[in-house]
Protein backbone atom coordinates (compact mmCIF):
# COMPACT_ATOMS: atom_id res chain seq x y z
CA UNK A 1 0.00 0.00 0.00
CA UNK A 2 0.79 3.52 -0.97
CA UNK A 3 0.23 6.41 1.34
CA UNK A 4 1.27 10.47 1.11
CA UNK A 5 0.92 13.22 2.68
CA UNK A 6 0.27 16.72 0.95
CA UNK A 7 0.05 20.56 1.86
CA UNK A 8 -1.46 21.14 -1.96
CA UNK A 9 -2.02 25.09 -0.61
CA UNK A 10 -5.90 25.30 -2.34
CA UNK A 11 -7.53 21.81 -3.67
CA UNK A 12 -9.49 23.91 -5.73
CA UNK A 13 -6.37 25.54 -7.32
CA UNK A 14 -4.40 22.39 -7.86
CA UNK A 15 -6.88 20.28 -8.22
CA UNK A 16 -5.96 19.05 -12.12
CA UNK A 17 -2.41 18.02 -10.09
CA UNK A 18 -3.53 16.74 -7.39
CA UNK A 19 -5.32 14.40 -10.06
CA UNK A 20 -2.57 13.63 -12.05
CA UNK A 21 -0.08 12.96 -8.91
CA UNK A 22 -2.27 10.21 -8.00
CA UNK A 23 -2.66 8.45 -11.36
CA UNK A 24 1.51 9.02 -11.93
CA UNK A 25 2.12 7.80 -8.33
CA UNK A 26 -0.49 5.09 -7.67
CA UNK A 27 -1.19 6.49 -4.81
CA UNK A 28 -3.92 4.30 -2.08
CA UNK A 29 -4.31 7.26 0.62
CA UNK A 30 -3.42 10.71 0.59
CA UNK A 31 -3.76 13.22 3.24
CA UNK A 32 -4.04 16.51 2.09
CA UNK A 33 -3.92 20.16 4.20
CA UNK A 34 -4.65 23.20 3.48
CA UNK A 35 -7.79 22.66 1.20
CA UNK A 36 -8.95 26.04 1.80
CA UNK A 37 -12.18 25.55 1.00
CA UNK A 38 -15.71 24.27 2.89
CA UNK A 39 -16.01 20.57 1.88
CA UNK A 40 -19.26 21.55 -0.58
CA UNK A 41 -16.79 23.64 -2.09
CA UNK A 42 -14.64 21.49 -2.78
CA UNK A 43 -14.26 20.17 -6.67
CA UNK A 44 -14.27 15.94 -5.98
CA UNK A 45 -16.06 14.77 -9.15
CA UNK A 46 -12.54 14.10 -10.89
CA UNK A 47 -10.92 12.52 -7.72
CA UNK A 48 -14.28 10.23 -7.36
CA UNK A 49 -14.19 8.63 -10.70
CA UNK A 50 -10.14 7.59 -9.85
CA UNK A 51 -12.17 5.91 -7.69
CA UNK A 52 -11.25 7.52 -4.34
CA UNK A 53 -13.43 8.11 -1.23
CA UNK A 54 -13.04 11.42 0.08
CA UNK A 55 -13.61 12.46 4.04
CA UNK A 56 -12.63 16.38 4.48
CA UNK A 57 -13.28 18.99 7.05
CA UNK A 58 -13.02 22.46 6.20
CA UNK A 59 -15.32 25.41 7.82
CA UNK A 60 -13.62 28.50 5.29
CA UNK A 61 -11.07 29.74 3.13
CA UNK A 62 -8.47 29.11 5.57
CA UNK A 63 -6.70 25.62 6.68
CA UNK A 64 -8.67 22.59 5.56
CA UNK A 65 -7.96 19.25 5.81
CA UNK A 66 -8.86 16.10 3.66
CA UNK A 67 -8.26 12.30 3.14
CA UNK A 68 -8.84 11.01 -0.30
CA UNK A 69 -8.70 6.59 0.33
CA UNK A 70 -9.29 3.99 -2.52
CA UNK A 71 -8.41 1.25 0.02
CA UNK A 72 -11.64 1.80 2.28
CA UNK A 73 -12.35 4.84 4.30
CA UNK A 74 -14.05 4.10 7.45
CA UNK A 75 -14.33 5.73 11.66
CA UNK A 76 -13.85 8.89 10.27
CA UNK A 77 -12.89 11.25 12.71
CA UNK A 78 -12.52 15.08 12.35
CA UNK A 79 -10.50 16.83 15.33
CA UNK A 80 -8.23 15.20 17.50
CA UNK A 81 -9.64 14.18 21.14
CA UNK A 82 -9.42 17.89 23.01
CA UNK A 83 -8.15 19.64 20.31
CA UNK A 84 -7.88 23.55 21.16
CA UNK A 85 -9.50 25.97 19.49
CA UNK A 86 -7.98 29.34 18.58
CA UNK A 87 -9.28 33.05 18.54
CA UNK A 88 -11.27 35.91 20.32
CA UNK A 89 -13.88 34.32 20.56
CA UNK A 90 -12.47 30.68 20.09
CA UNK A 91 -13.25 28.74 17.12
CA UNK A 92 -12.81 25.70 15.79
CA UNK A 93 -10.54 25.05 13.09
CA UNK A 94 -9.83 22.60 10.31
CA UNK A 95 -6.56 21.37 11.54
CA UNK A 96 -7.24 17.23 11.50
CA UNK A 97 -9.07 14.49 10.26
CA UNK A 98 -8.55 10.81 10.96
CA UNK A 99 -10.04 7.47 9.15
CA UNK A 100 -9.19 3.42 8.82
CA UNK A 101 -8.06 3.14 5.10
CA UNK A 102 -7.12 -0.17 4.10
CA UNK A 103 -6.24 -1.08 8.09
CA UNK A 104 -4.42 1.89 8.70
CA UNK A 105 -5.69 4.54 10.74
CA UNK A 106 -3.98 7.58 8.94
CA UNK A 107 -4.70 10.97 10.33
CA UNK A 108 -3.98 14.07 8.08
CA UNK A 109 -2.16 16.65 10.56
CA UNK A 110 -2.10 20.47 9.60
CA UNK A 111 -0.14 22.02 12.86
CA UNK A 112 -1.00 25.27 13.10
CA UNK A 113 2.26 27.75 12.53
CA UNK A 114 2.58 29.90 14.92
CA UNK A 115 3.47 33.21 13.48
CA UNK A 116 5.89 34.68 16.04
CA UNK A 117 7.63 33.30 19.33
CA UNK A 118 5.67 36.30 21.32
CA UNK A 119 2.34 35.80 19.31
CA UNK A 120 -0.62 33.79 21.04
CA UNK A 121 -0.79 31.50 18.06
CA UNK A 122 2.76 30.35 19.17
CA UNK A 123 1.25 29.02 22.64
CA UNK A 124 -1.52 27.80 19.93
CA UNK A 125 0.64 25.50 18.73
CA UNK A 126 2.32 24.07 21.70
CA UNK A 127 -1.09 23.51 23.05
CA UNK A 128 -1.88 21.98 20.15
CA UNK A 129 1.15 19.31 19.69
CA UNK A 130 0.94 18.36 23.34
CA UNK A 131 -2.88 17.28 22.90
CA UNK A 132 -2.74 16.02 19.96
CA UNK A 133 0.53 14.01 21.74
CA UNK A 134 -1.74 12.76 24.22
CA UNK A 135 -4.21 11.41 22.00
CA UNK A 136 -1.69 9.65 19.74
CA UNK A 137 -0.72 7.55 22.53
CA UNK A 138 -4.10 5.83 22.56
CA UNK A 139 -2.81 4.93 18.76
CA UNK A 140 0.16 3.54 19.57
CA UNK A 141 -0.70 -0.09 19.68
CA UNK A 142 -2.30 0.05 15.98
CA UNK A 143 -0.92 0.41 12.54
CA UNK A 144 -1.34 4.19 12.84
CA UNK A 145 0.30 7.05 10.72
CA UNK A 146 0.66 10.75 11.87
CA UNK A 147 1.23 12.67 8.67
CA UNK A 148 0.83 15.43 7.40
CA UNK A 149 2.66 19.35 7.36
CA UNK A 150 3.90 19.84 11.33
CA UNK A 151 5.46 23.39 10.48
CA UNK A 152 8.44 22.54 12.79
CA UNK A 153 11.58 21.32 11.13
CA UNK A 154 13.35 19.02 14.06
CA UNK A 155 16.91 19.05 12.93
CA UNK A 156 18.95 21.59 11.75
CA UNK A 157 19.95 19.78 8.52
CA UNK A 158 16.01 20.30 8.01
CA UNK A 159 16.95 24.24 7.55
CA UNK A 160 18.99 25.62 4.40
CA UNK A 161 20.55 28.28 6.62
CA UNK A 162 19.81 28.06 10.17
CA UNK A 163 21.21 31.89 10.18
CA UNK A 164 17.96 32.99 8.70
CA UNK A 165 16.34 31.38 11.59
CA UNK A 166 17.21 33.12 14.64
CA UNK A 167 14.31 33.82 17.03
CA UNK A 168 11.88 32.07 14.66
CA UNK A 169 9.53 29.77 14.75
CA UNK A 170 9.65 26.30 12.86
CA UNK A 171 12.97 25.97 14.82
CA UNK A 172 12.92 26.79 18.58
CA UNK A 173 13.70 24.42 21.44
CA UNK A 174 10.25 24.51 22.91
CA UNK A 175 8.67 23.43 18.77
CA UNK A 176 11.58 20.74 18.34
CA UNK A 177 10.55 19.38 21.81
CA UNK A 178 7.13 18.95 21.04
CA UNK A 179 8.00 16.65 17.91
CA UNK A 180 10.67 14.44 19.94
CA UNK A 181 8.18 13.65 22.32
CA UNK A 182 6.16 11.70 20.09
CA UNK A 183 9.43 10.35 18.82
CA UNK A 184 10.01 9.41 22.34
CA UNK A 185 6.42 8.07 23.00
CA UNK A 186 7.37 5.73 20.49
CA UNK A 187 6.48 7.13 16.78
CA UNK A 188 8.83 7.18 14.21
CA UNK A 189 10.35 9.28 11.51
CA UNK A 190 9.95 6.78 9.17
CA UNK A 191 10.97 9.22 6.20
CA UNK A 192 14.29 9.53 7.25
CA UNK A 193 15.82 6.48 7.08
CA UNK A 194 15.00 6.69 3.21
CA UNK A 195 15.34 10.06 2.98
CA UNK A 196 18.72 11.18 5.32
CA UNK A 197 19.73 15.00 5.14
CA UNK A 198 21.35 17.24 4.64
CA UNK A 199 19.79 19.36 2.05
CA UNK A 200 16.30 16.87 1.60
CA UNK A 201 13.52 19.77 1.90
CA UNK A 202 9.88 19.45 1.70
CA UNK A 203 8.69 22.97 1.24
CA UNK A 204 10.53 25.71 -0.51
CA UNK A 205 8.88 29.59 -0.27
CA UNK A 206 8.28 31.02 -3.93
CA UNK A 207 10.24 34.11 -3.01
CA UNK A 208 13.59 34.46 -5.10
CA UNK A 209 13.24 30.95 -6.50
CA UNK A 210 13.81 29.18 -3.22
CA UNK A 211 13.57 25.60 -4.83
CA UNK A 212 15.65 26.36 -7.52
CA UNK A 213 18.07 26.93 -5.39
CA UNK A 214 17.04 23.68 -2.90
CA UNK A 215 16.60 26.31 0.01
CA UNK A 216 14.11 24.98 2.06
CA UNK A 217 12.54 23.63 4.93
CA UNK A 218 12.24 19.81 5.75
CA UNK A 219 8.29 20.16 7.43
CA UNK A 220 6.14 17.87 6.26
CA UNK A 221 6.60 14.03 7.91
CA UNK A 222 4.79 10.72 8.53
CA UNK A 223 5.05 9.64 12.51
CA UNK A 224 4.60 5.83 12.58
CA UNK A 225 3.56 3.64 15.09
CA UNK A 226 6.25 0.46 15.77
CA UNK A 227 3.96 -1.85 14.04
CA UNK A 228 3.42 0.49 10.95
CA UNK A 229 7.07 1.33 10.93
CA UNK A 230 7.96 -2.68 10.71
CA UNK A 231 6.08 -2.36 6.82
CA UNK A 232 7.88 0.59 5.96
CA UNK A 233 9.74 -0.58 2.47
CA UNK A 234 10.61 2.84 0.65
CA UNK A 235 9.86 6.28 1.46
CA UNK A 236 11.18 10.02 -0.91
CA UNK A 237 9.65 12.72 -1.45
CA UNK A 238 8.53 13.63 -4.82
CA UNK A 239 10.17 16.78 -6.24
CA UNK A 240 8.10 17.12 -9.42
CA UNK A 241 5.01 18.44 -7.71
CA UNK A 242 7.02 21.19 -6.45
CA UNK A 243 9.04 21.88 -9.56
CA UNK A 244 7.40 25.12 -11.28
CA UNK A 245 8.51 23.55 -14.69
CA UNK A 246 6.39 20.34 -14.30
CA UNK A 247 2.65 19.65 -14.06
CA UNK A 248 -0.21 21.95 -15.11
CA UNK A 249 -0.20 25.39 -13.25
CA UNK A 250 1.53 26.67 -10.41
CA UNK A 251 2.72 24.28 -7.87
CA UNK A 252 2.16 24.14 -4.17
CA UNK A 253 5.03 25.22 -2.26
CA UNK A 254 5.12 21.90 -0.79
CA UNK A 255 5.90 18.56 -2.30
CA UNK A 256 4.41 15.29 -1.57
CA UNK A 257 6.23 12.78 1.02
CA UNK A 258 5.25 9.33 -0.22
CA UNK A 259 5.57 5.71 1.72
CA UNK A 260 5.35 2.27 0.85
CA UNK A 261 3.81 0.01 2.99
CA UNK A 262 3.99 -4.03 2.61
Amino acid sequence: MRIATWNVNSLRTRIHRVEAFLERQQVDVLAIQETKAREDQLPLMGLQSLGYEVAAAGYNQWNGVAILSRVGLEDVQVGFPEMPDFGDPLAAEARAIGAVCGGVRLWSLYVPNGRKVDDPHYVYKLDWLERLRVAAGGWLAEDTALVGDWNIAPRDEDVFDMSQFRNSTHVTPRERAAFQAFLDDGYVDVGRPHTPGPDVYTYWDYYRQRFERNRGLRIDFVLGSPSLTSRVTHAFVDLDERDPAQGEGKPSDHAPVIVDLT
